[in-house]
C-alpha cells in the first residue's frame, strides 16, 4: 500500500461545525496510524477505517486541540464495543497516560491495558509497522512535543505538529514528498516562537526543499486560503490547504 493521507481535522484551537480540531490518518506499508487525536477527530475517523483496526495512534503533544479524542476512542475501545485486538500503540509524550487516568478519576490505566499500550516518544524515537517507519524529532512549542517524519517504500511524509520556527522542522522535512506543516498565527508576539506563521511554514519548506507543501492548523484570526497564498510565496513551489475530507497519495 502506497503511503496515503486522509485529513481528519485542521481547527485551531478549538472544533468548529465540520472542522475538527487537529487529526490525520496516515495509511502505508499495511498500517493505519492516527496522527494526533483533536477534538471531534474520533468521529471523523470512523468515516474512513473502522477504528479497531488501527495499527498505532501517533500524538505530537498533549494540547486538547492535538490529544482529547483520546478519550472518547478509549470509551469506544472499552465499553463501546469497538474493542481492538490487541493493544493499540500509542506513541505520545511521557505524561498521556496519566492525563487519560485522570479523566476517569484513576491513579493509573491498568483497567485499559486492553485498550492502549503507551509508549513514551523522546527525540529520534522510531516506530517501525510493517513497510512504515515514523520518526519524532522535538520541536519548539512550550511544551514537550514532536514532530513526525513517516517513511514508506521511497514516500516521505513530514508533519510539523504544532512548533515554533526550529531547526529540527527542517531537518524532519528534508526532501520530503509532502509537508503537513501548520500556520496557526499571523504574527509572532513578541519573545514568543511557539507556532508558525504562513511566512514561517514557507520558509522551513523551502529550506528543507520539500516537493509539496500542504498547509494546516491555520487559527482563527487567518483564513485558510489567505494563509496558503502567504506560505506559497515563501515557498515558490506546490502549496494546498489541508481540508476535513480530503485524502491524497504521497
Amino acid at each position: 500500500m502506497p503511503l496515503a493521507l486522509t485529513v481528519l481535522g485542521t481547527a485551531s484551537p478549538y472544533p468548529r461545525p465540520g472542522c475538527p480540531c487537529s487529526g490525520y490518518l496516515l495509511r502505508g506499508g499495511g498500517a493505519e496510524v492516527w496522527v494526533d487525536a483533536g477534538s471531534g477527530t474520533f468521529a471523523e475517523l470512523q468515516r474512513h477505517t473502522d477504528p479497531a483496526r488501527l495499527t498505532a495512534i501517533w500524538i505530537s503533544h498533549l494540547h486538547a486541540d492535538h490529544s482529547a479524542d483520546l478519550l472518547a476512542a478509549a470509551y469506544g475501545f472499552a465499553f463501546g464495543g469497538m474493542a481492538p485486538p490487541a493493544p493499540v500503540p500509542v506513541y505520545a509524550p511521557r505524561d498521556c497516560a496519566r492525563r487519560l487516568a485522570g479523566f476517569f478519576g484513576k491513579p493509573d490505566l491498568d483497567f485499559l491495558n486492553g485498550v492502549f499500550d503507551f509508549r513514551p516518544l523522546y527525540d529520534g524515537h522510531v516506530a517501525q509497522h510493517w513497510n512504515l517507519r515514523l520518526t519524532a524529532r522535538a520541536v519548539a512549542h512550550g511544551t514537550e512535543a514532536y514532530g513526525l517524519r513517516a517513511e514508506c517504500q521511497g514516500s516521505v511524509l513530514a508533519y510539523s505538529g504544532d512548533s515554533g520556527p526550529c531547526a529540527a522542522l527542517v531537518e524532519l522535512a528534508t526532501r520530503a514528498d509532502l509537508f503537513l506543516c501548520e500556520a496557526d498565527i499571523d504574527a509572532h508576539r513578541e519573545g514568543e516562537r511557539v507556532h508558525l506563521t504562513p511566512e514561517d511554514a514557507g520558509r522551513i519548506a523551502r529550506d528543507a526543499h520539500v516537493r509539496e507543501l500542504l498547509i494546516t492548523h491555520v487559527g482563527p484570526t487567518l483564513g485558510r486560503e489567505s494563509a496558503t497564498a502567504r506560505a506559497a510565496v515563501s515557498f515558490g513551489r506546490p502549496t494546498d490547504t489541508a481540508r476535513e475530507g480530503d485524502s491524497r497519495i504521497v
